[in-house]
């Protein structure tokens, strides 16, 4: 099999892994940034360019791709897609999970777990109190539409400081999102790596003292975790709803059961395969293996 990743670099380790997975199962493999594929369109013929020529004889792809890179990267997925070639990744469900608002409205609609949430535009100061209650009121935390890997996630400790935030943010055109703070969950999240409509990993990260963001980049640990089976049906089917082959489904644990915070596109391998010891980029390559031949459209 001849397989593409579109990653920015070799030596990203997500892109390293899942490389030598690859070639440890005798397949060829071919790393492109997708941030340099040129896409060529003409009649019944869609096709992609990389450093002056022409991409072909490719059975499937594995697309990683950065949130602040969305837009283009999706294209050339789609591009692939156009190709009747498989994507572990669909270019319409990267884009959808992207959409942080989109995201827990499908989530919501499924009536799957999360904290209780408010969208804020433009908003007078009674709408703004308005919000910061229906969330159950101060503490709550403040989440720019934008954020990535804990940036632009703030604790609002009261209603004062809340309102604060919010109207800075406004003021400046930032889309956010106010959600309901869970005490209970003290400062821990749960990471559930899904393949192919299964769980193949999972891992429960701390945030570090004085900190309520858990994700590692913000300094927080990670350690294997054992799922309860409502938390295992939860990640599948958020997973499901939202059209990924491949996902990072995090959740919380509250007294009413799981809630999802997000579920990541691209979720990184690092944290994952060093707190649980599973060779997660071996079961993405048997998850590609099991489809190549299921070429999609969209």
């Amino acid at each position: 099999m001849k397989l593409v990743i579109l990653s920015r670099g070799k030596t990203i380790y997500s892109t390293k892994r899942l490389i030598e997975a690859a070639e440890q199962r005798g397949h060829e493999v071919l790393q492109l940034d997708h941030m340099k594929c040129v896409l060529g369109l003409e009649k019944g013929r869609p096709h992609i360019y990389y450093n002056g020529k022409e991409i072909s004889g490719v059975d499937a792809v594995i697309p990683r791709i950065g949130a602040s890179v969305t837009f283009y990267g999706a294209a050339v997925v789609r591009q692939f897609e156009m190709m009747k070639i498989f994507t572990a990744v669909e270019s319409q469900a990267l884009v959808r999970s992207r959409d942080k608002l989109r995201s827990l409205q499908i989530l919501s609609r499924a009536g799957i777990g999360m904290p209780k949430t408010t969208f804020a535009n433009k908003s007078k100061d009674k709408d703004i109190d308005h919000v910061i209650e229906s969330v159950g009121g101060a503490p709550c935390v403040i989440k720019l539409l934008e954020g990535t890997q804990g940036i632009g996630v703030i604790l609002a400790e009261n209603h004062k400081a809340a309102k604060s935030i919010i109207e800075a943010f406004l003021k400046l055109d930032a889309a956010l999102l106010v959600q309901e703070f869970i005490k209970e969950a003290k400062g821990a999240d749960i990471r559930a790596f899904v393949v192919d409509g299964q769980v193949v990993g999972a891992m429960k990260r701390q945030a570090k003292e004085g900190e309520f963001r858990s994700n590692l980049h913000q300094g927080g640990s990670a350690t294997i975790v054992k799922l309860s089976p409502e938390e295992r049906s939860t990640a599948i089917k958020a997973t499901k709803k939202l059209g990924l082959g491949i996902a990072g489904v995090d959740m919380l644990q509250s007294a009413r059961g799981p809630l999802v915070m997000e579920v990541n596109s691209s979720p990184g391998l690092e944290g994952i395969e060093k707190a649980t010891g599973i060779d997660i980029a071996g079961k993405i390559i048997e998850y590609v293996e099991r489809n190549e031949f299921n070429g999609t459209e969209g």
